[in-house]
């Protein structure tokens, strides 16, 4: 593998590192900042063919709480180092290797660049993540990360680092650090899958980071994938690829909002056929609050959600999530629309059966696809409609003003955030005026 870029690139290192590490890199790649959507990123430099190994990680070279400088300690604390996460172990584990003179891993940290190119929204101003991102669900999600975050360095990191002043030390190892970190482990570390067996059992593996395979961009319609294996992690093409054209992972089945949310970008439309738009749960109850014309009927709407509460299918976070195709969440969705739109008499006779009835009628719409949606019954498109309708008022403006900010013109005057920011926003938007279009 070449490494692109000359001079003092620090791409050339990082090569020669992997070489000393055991990573075997395939001569047919080459590391590269020209040719790639973003960064740096592998491009192949010859034909590939499907099935192709790309690059193989012996499991010593995983940077992790297993194999970093401190697993002993990490190891002895880590009853203490429980968290929501499970990232701490991980980040503690690169909080002393990114600022160990002595760290093997120096030449891979090199090619981050303190970090620069993280540009997640948690990194943004509030007013301009508010003014940017609102209706997206982005700004809450932030929210809690913030919150988390300040909330696991001060009660889990700073003891820990207090027990232990001979490697650490809090005017080095600060916030702000650790803050850089949770978006680089968010954007660039890999869960392994638990085996079949394990998944009932045990929690998720923690995450680890991957050199080279950390480096591949993701889209939706990826040409790579990695595999895991007992000795290795090996990087595979999944189709053939031609000289020149960038290689690329897939980070899983990614709307944009979580693309820019956790890796800092997202796909311009048309392109991410992953993408969804979300309708909050209690918009739907607050689109039926509104159809009532009297106390009674608000009473009775107030009880049928009480009873969709118990029966698991809303909560009052909650989101129905909307794809291109069909209702992902579409079991929530049709349950809450039906009971949302009944009858007192219906709602008492469907609460005496707990929630059960003859599905023979239902059976050929279990799933919510955009043609089983054009044929639900009126009262309850009715409700769905108004339900998109609040939905888009949440947004700080419409499709008209945003497809004019996709033209070539006014998008190339946009800054970066702006841009991206459009495209989750676009996406959405359009994902939530098609389904108005069917429902009409």
């Amino acid at each position: 593998m070449a490494a692109g870029g000359g001079g003092g690139d620090p791409a050339a290192a990082f090569v020669a590192w992997c070489g000393a590490a055991g990573v075997r890199l395939s001569p047919k790649v080459r590391l590269s900042r020209q040719g790639t959507v973003s960064g740096y990123g592998l491009v192949a430099g010859e034909e590939l063919a499907a099935g192709e190994l790309l690059v193989a990680v012996p499991r010593p070279a995983l940077l992790s709480q297993h194999t970093c400088g401190i697993r002993g300690l990490l190891r002895d604390a880590q009853d203490s180092l429980q968290s929501q996460s499970g990232w701490v172990p991980l980040l503690l584990a690169l909080l002393y290797e990114y600022t160990a003179s002595t760290s093997p891993w120096r030449p891979y940290f090199a090619l981050w660049e303190d970090f620069k190119s993280l540009d997640h929204p948690m990194f943004w101003p509030e007013e301009e993540r508010t003014r940017l991102l609102q209706g997206t669900g982005i700004p809450e999600a932030v929210d809690k990360d913030l919150a988390n975050i300040h909330l696991e360095y001060s009660s889990i990191i700073l003891p820990f680092m207090q027990a232990h002043p001979d490697v650490f030390d809090p005017k080095v190892h600060t916030l702000e650090l650790y803050k850089q970190l949770v978006a680089f482990v968010m954007a660039y570390s890999f869960q392994e899958p638990l085996e079949e067996e394990d998944e009932d059992e045990k929690g998720p593996n923690p995450p680890m980071m991957v050199p080279v395979a950390d480096i591949l961009n993701h889209v939706a319609n990826h040409n790579a994938n990695l595999e895991y294996a007992p000795k290795c992690l090996r990087m595979v093409t999944t189709r053939p690829i031609s000289k020149g054209q960038e290689i690329f992972n897939t980070y899983g089945q990614m709307a944009n909002w979580q693309l820019l949310h956790m890796y800092g970008f997202a796909e311009p439309y048309p392109g991410n056929t992953n993408d969804t738009a979300d309708i909050q749960m209690v918009t739907v109850r607050k689109a039926a609050m509104q159809r009532a014309k009297n106390e009674a009927q608000q009473q009775l709407v107030s009880e049928q959600w009480d009873f969709l509460c118990q029966l698991e299918m809303v909560g009052e976070e909650g989101a129905f999530v909307l794809g291109w195709d069909e209702v992902l969440t579409e079991e929530e969705l049709s349950v809450t629309l039906k009971v949302l739109c009944m009858s007192e008499e219906e709602f008492k006779e469907y609460k005496e059966q707990d929630g059960w009835e003859d599905d023979s009628e239902e059976e050929e719409s279990s799933t919510l696809s955009n043609e089983a949606l054009s044929r639900l019954k009126t009262p309850c498109k009715k409700l769905l409609y108004d339900s998109v309708l609040l939905t888009l008022e949440s947004y700080g403006s419409d499709l008209k003003a945003d497809q004019d900010l996709l033209k070539k013109e006014a998008y190339e005057k946009l800054s970066r955030r702006e841009q991206q920011a459009l495209h989750v926003r676009y996406g959405q938007k359009r994902i939530l005026h098609q389904l108005l279009e069917l429902v009409r």
